[in-house]
């Protein structure tokens, strides 16, 4: 009897991994006919993109992301977080709950099975509208308290949200359904990523009285000041909370002090500065904050692994 118990459990397992395959095989397959060249591609849908390099990348590249959800589809990469670094290959999903500049490498693509990635924008206020729908059933004897965070938290996925990412990516096809179904397969996914084992750390955005959103409102803060001369008290203001509080919170959320967060901000605006409106680096350097163009340079430097002028020569080299 136990043997056939195990058998029956065997073959149902086989019979799920064999719908699982077939499900992320039809995502992969719309991903490709979505994004035909390398690179990040918005979609149609607000806050959708989707990402596809056909090689592995020696180095890491330097982004920022919004509170987003990313979902791997085929190939494997590595994201650092200040002092965090976290795998995340086929069929994982990577939540971010807040903004956060990271550094990414490619390390599993190839031309014939590039990486392809499905990337969502999360909406705080958003996530608060459905935590008050889900939570109550997912836990009807209350919320379980979070008493460690991270700057991102990584789950496998089932065959549901691979299903609901793959019926989302199929509405680009036809606009009407972009505009009527999108919305709600969004809701649809955002649901399961709530119902999943990092939920919990998902709802923590839309609560007003969280760690995280406190933690959100001093980033906000700093996004829109950068170029300001920090002061962790008035940050720590902004987000209710004492100081040592507030420099334990941001490290445990961000994986980054205040001031190191700071600089990454500097840093990749001053990069976007010379790319797009062809500043020389002392003018660049100065509208984002320094004042020290030597230490300007040694900070882009040890940031991104090369001078400013021989970082943006070899990016401008590479688009010709």
């Amino acid at each position: 009897m136990v043997i056939t118990n195990e058998s029956s459990i065997s073959q149902s397992l086989a019979s799920s991994n064999k719908l699982l395959d077939a499900e992320v095989a039809r995502l992969v397959q719309l991903l490709s006919a979505c994004t035909p060249q390398d690179g990040v591609a918005g979609m149609s849908i607000p806050g959708l993109y989707i990402v596809r390099y056909s090689e592995s990348t020696p180095d890491f590249i330097k982004t920022f992301y919004s509170p987003s959800l990313g979902i791997v589809a085929q190939g494997a990469k590595s994201i650092a977080v200040g002092q965090e670094a976290y795998s995340l290959g086929r069929c994982q999903m990577m939540m971010l709950p807040v903004a956060l500049p990271v550094s990414l490498k490619v390390t599993e693509a190839s031309p014939t099975e590039p990486l392809l990635t499905v990337r969502l924008e999360l909406d705080p206020q958003k996530m608060a509208e459905l935590v008050l729908k889900v939570y109550p059933e997912v836990y009807p004897q209350g919320l379980p308290q979070v008493s460690q965070w991270s700057a991102g938290y990584i789950a496998n996925t089932d065959i549901n949200m691979i299903n609901a990412v793959s019926r989302l990516i199929e509405c680009l096809q036809n606009p009407g359904d972009t505009e009527l179904l999108g919305p709600l397969i969004l809701e649809e996914i955002l649901i399961r990523l709530l119902s999943s084992p990092i939920g919990i750390h998902a709802a923590e955005m839309g609560f007003a009285d969280s760690g995280v959103h406190h933690i959100a409102n001093s980033i906000e803060w700093l996004r829109k000041n950068f170029s300001r001369q920090i002061k962790v008290a008035e940050l720590a203001k902004i987000a209710h909370m004492s100081i040592s509080s507030f420099h334990e919170h941001f490290k445990a959320v961000t994986s980054m002090t205040p001031v190191q967060y700071q600089k990454a901000l500097r840093l990749q605006e001053a990069k976007r500065l010379m790319l797009s409106r062809q500043m020389d680096a002392a003018t660049a350097s100065r509208l984002v904050g320094y004042i020290s163009d030597s230490q300007f340079s040694r900070d882009y430097s040890r940031f991104f692994g090369a001078s400013p002028r021989r970082d943006i020569a070899k990016i401008r080299n590479t688009l010709q």
